[in-house]
């Protein structure tokens, strides 16, 4: 097969649903869009389209010429492998047939999904209680802290006794911090409990604003003497700007309350050779 340059073909044909190639101006963007034809089969444009989209997730851009060369590349693996298993026949195969089963459930599961999704338009009450439930949750204290981190305990309760004495902290963690705060006095900004090791954690919140640990805290890190500067209550977003959000898990919920109610008003008749429900009141351990 002849390869092409792929950083602006692919850009043009997967950037936007309406791909024109530039070399001829044809319109490119139709179901029967071919990408290549490899060993005479040929594979349309619209099946590399999911897999490009599928191996994006996570990856910073579409546009950056590397990965669209590696995405390409793992396509190609697919179709070369793929048409191996066809040459072996391997189609017919138990397992292979039973996993051809679950994907096809798989895709049309998630389409039909998105497509309840699309059509779940959450009420203005609804995204005002969820966001009243949201931002109830989100009630929580910032500490704003300073921390001198030292190699061992003796270090740190020398310095503490400096404390003691009148010694400024902001001076002694410029002077003797090892971490990479201690240039800027061990200043840790505002920071959630949430985000630092328990041990850390734990110390700070019994802190009153301008007081310092008495005895070192022990970390992964080392030993460290906290200073808290000061607290405060975090302010949840306004609900305009949560808005999108609050919109998603509406409808997540929501969505997540159809299936539950589709599931539990199907028709299932179990082959009780495979699976034999619990009676009540059975105990699920055996002797």
């Amino acid at each position: 097969m002849k390869k092409t340059p792929l950083a602006l073909l692919l850009c043009s044909l997967l950037a936007t649903g309406g791909a024109i190639a530039e070399d001829n101006k044809k319109d490119t963007d139709s179901p029967e869009t071919l990408i290549a034809t490899v060993n005479g089969t040929p594979y349309r444009l619209d099946v590399f389209r999911v897999f490009f989209m599928e191996r994006l997730q996570g990856r910073p851009t579409n546009n950056d010429p590397a990965v669209q060369q590696q995405i390409f590349d793992e396509f190609m693996n697919l179709i070369v492998a793929s048409q191996e298993g066809d040459r072996r026949k391997l189609e017919g195969e138990r397992n292979v047939v039973a996993a051809l089963e679950l994907e096809r459930m798989k895709v049309m599961s998630n389409a039909a999904l998105s497509a309840m999704a699309d059509e779940i338009e959450p009420s203005e009450k609804e995204l005002k209680e969820a966001y009243d439930r949201i931002k109830e949750q989100a009630s929580r204290t910032e500490y704003k802290a300073r921390h001198i981190l030292l190699k061992s305990e003796d270090e740190a309760k020398k310095l503490i006794k400096q404390l003691d004495k009148g010694a400024k902290f902001e001076e002694l963690a410029k002077k003797h911090s090892e971490g990479p705060t201690g240039k800027d006095g061990g200043d840790l900004g505002w920071f959630d409990p949430a985000q630092m090791v328990a041990p850390f954690a734990e110390a700070v919140t019994k802190l009153e604003p301008g007081t310092y640990t008495k005895e070192p805290v022990q970390t992964q890190f080392g030993w460290h003497i906290i200073e808290l500067q000061e607290t405060r209550k975090a302010e949840p977003p306004s609900f305009e700007d949560a808005k999108p959000q609050l919109t998603a898990l509406v409808k997540r919920q929501k969505l997540g309350e159809k299936l539950a109610d589709m599931r539990n008003n199907a028709m299932v008749d179990l082959n009780e050779d495979v699976v034999r429900l619990k009676a009540e009141g059975e105990d699920a351990k055996k002797d």
